[in-house]
């Protein structure tokens, strides 16, 4: 398969100067990144693509001989006369631009979940990442909800779109690295000679500084603001999960890698409803009457009010289930039930007239645990009375 012009790959023309392809390669390799496109090969055929058209491109020797002979100078030069572009693996692109995603470890910092230490390729500083607590309803939990939130953060300053210049002059190659963004050192040991790289002192690894400053941010790319963030939290959450969105941290000076933000889940109380993994819990308090003759009752849930039968002799303690009226699993399509915990409820104050017809049916075989089979029934000695 020909490989596509490298001008092309980067979307810039071949007047463009070394910030414009800069800035056209970080825009690449961030929408490709493969921490953002987890599992995309061609995702990441186009990140590896980019980084190797800018290794040509952003260098000037590289560049002049690319567009003197195109690809054929590499594929005719196999002694060192091409531009040196076309061989790039993963290793090269961690190494050599770090500029695009900070850190020590480079660009491949978050694919590979490391990266190497002491390195000392381009790179720019990552945003820190924040943490906001999202307080929920039982009924937001068991449905989902989308939030908006007003977040306090470093945000890109406008002014200078990021880039902590004046304007574009203001940039010019670090003196101390020639725009490599590293500087290296050879010394002499007993066992020969010792070639170490390490980041630039001068310029802190980004290979440019700026000799006017952007008045509103003072060269740091960034300003304090606030940005609404719409959060869309799934069904089933729980207090104390947490959740993650990339990149909606604090933005990054000079227009690195923002931070995550990081999400805390917690519950807000309900009135009436006890929550208990995924099942709800509710105490249905009745007096001894409706549970001795039996009754219709409503009773709250997430999804409203429902209605529910007592039958007759219902005893203390026991538990109804209503099913599929608890609280989903997250990312599933189970949902948990409601338990309703029978409580009888003995009233404190009785009057004269309640404590008389009580005494008379006190002796009913009915009040005791075990009625014996010849005696009359609770109802039977209720309808005795009121006759």
């Amino acid at each position: 398969m020909a490989k596509r012009d490298y001008y092309d790959v980067l979307g810039v023309t071949k007047g463009a100067d070394a910030d414009e392809i800069k800035k056209a390669y970080r825009k690449m390799a961030i929408k490709y990144h493969p921490d953002k496109n987890e599992g995309d090969k061609a995702a990441e055929e186009k990140f590896k693509e980019a980084a190797e058209a800018y290794e040509v491109l952003s260098s000037p020797e590289k560049r002049q001989r690319y567009d003197q002979f195109g690809h054929a100078a590499n594929a005719s030069s196999p002694n060192g006369g091409g531009y040196g572009g076309g061989s790039m693996n993963m290793d090269d692109i961690f190494s050599q631009f770090g500029d695009i995603f900070g850190g020590g470890g480079g660009a491949f910092e978050g694919f590979f979940g490391g990266g190497r230490q002491g390195g000392g390729g381009r790179r720019v500083a990552r945003g820190s990442n924040l943490r906001i607590k999202v307080r929920l309803t039982l009924e937001e939990i068991a449905n989902g909800a989308e939030k908006k939130i007003k977040v306090n953060k470093q945000i890109l300053c406008k002014t200078c779109d990021g880039s902590g210049a004046k304007d574009k002059s203001s940039f010019s190659t670090c003196k101390t690295c020639g725009g490599q963004g590293s500087v290296r050192r050879v010394t002499n040991t007993i066992l020969g000679q010792m070639q170490t790289t390490s980041t630039c002192p001068t310029c802190n690894g980004e290979g440019s500084t700026i000799t006017s400053k952007c008045s509103v941010c003072h060269g740091d790319g960034v300003v304090r603001g606030e940005e609404t963030i719409t959060i869309n939290v799934p069904a089933g959450v729980s207090e104390g999960m947490q959740l993650s969105m990339s990149g909606k941290g604090n933005a990054a000076p000079r227009g690195g890698m923002p931070g995550d933000l990081i999400i805390l889940i917690e519950e807000v109380p309900h009135e009436t409803l006890k929550r208990d993994g995924n099942n709800v819990i509710y105490d249905l308090h009745v007096n001894f009457v409706d549970a001795a003759i039996g009754t219709s009752v409503e009773v709250p849930t997430i999804d409203g009010k429902a209605k529910i039968k007592l039958e007759p002799g219902t005893q203390g303690g026991k538990i109804l289930r209503l099913k599929g009226k608890g609280v989903p699993e997250v990312n599933s399509y189970h949902r948990g039930d409601q338990l309703i915990h029978v409580n009888i409820w003995t009233p404190k104050a009785l009057s004269r007239e309640e404590r008389e017809m009580l005494e008379k049916l006190q002796g009913s075989p009915n009040f005791k645990p075990n009625p014996g089979k010849n005696e009359k029934s609770f109802f039977e000695r209720m309808k005795e009375y009121f006759e």
